[in-house]
């Protein structure tokens, strides 16, 4: 009757045995999920907030004092011409913006009937350039005028988009001295690869 137990008792474990065995591989599963899941997720990653990226637009807005000379034509009634040339600091702001701080030059031709066109040349601190185009309404106080980029130097060799403002003259003398500013000034741009390569290069 013992002997009889005891072989029972001996069958139990090996069938116990076998199925541990069969059992184990999907324990250890079990066990090894969780650990690769925490592992994703403590895996560390880099932010790409505040490094524009090739053939991302860049967003900016800013302020723009000039001053400078303008000569006026009187024609028909109502009617008169006059050429510009302004001069003054522009200052952006942005989080991926075109850059800070520029020195911008205006020049252009403005007539009462048919509307503004010019010129601007903006020069930032190494003496990089970034050129426009200037079209829009007769250059007068709250009139609004669109700027769009023709390429450029250096860093902004290739850059394209636009910005758009409305001008506010400050003081206009008889002799044909005049100041103003850039009221609501916004815009976008578009750096080339090559540009920005040359860029992170010359902060090296």
């Amino acid at each position: 009757m013992k002997k009889s137990c005891m072989f029972s008792s001996g069958r139990d474990a090996e069938v116990h045995s076998r199925v541990s065995s069969m059992a184990s591989p999907s324990r250890r599963w079990l066990v090894l999920v969780p650990l690769l899941f925490a592992a994703a997720c403590s895996h560390p990653t880099v932010s790409s907030r505040g490094i524009p990226s090739a053939g991302e637009w860049r967003t900016f807005e800013g302020t723009w004092s000039a001053s400078g000379t303008r000569q006026t034509l009187n024609l028909e009634t109502n009617h008169h011409a006059s050429i510009f040339d302004l001069t003054g600091s522009l200052l952006l702001i942005g989080d991926q913006g075109l850059g800070v701080g520029f020195q911008a030059q205006a020049m252009g031709f403005t007539d009462s009937l048919a509307g503004m066109q010019g010129r601007c040349v903006w020069t930032d601190e190494r003496g990089d350039k970034v050129y426009s185009e200037l079209k829009g309404e007769f250059v007068e106080t709250g009139n609004h005028v669109v700027g769009t980029f023709r390429g450029g130097t250096g860093r902004y060799a290739g850059v394209t988009g636009e910005y758009s403002f409305q001008w506010k003259f400050i003081v206009e003398s008889e002799d044909g001295t005049v100041s103003g500013r850039a009221v609501d000034l916004k815009g976008r741009a578009l750096l080339s690869p090559t540009a920005e390569a040359h860029s992170g290069e010359g902060g090296k």
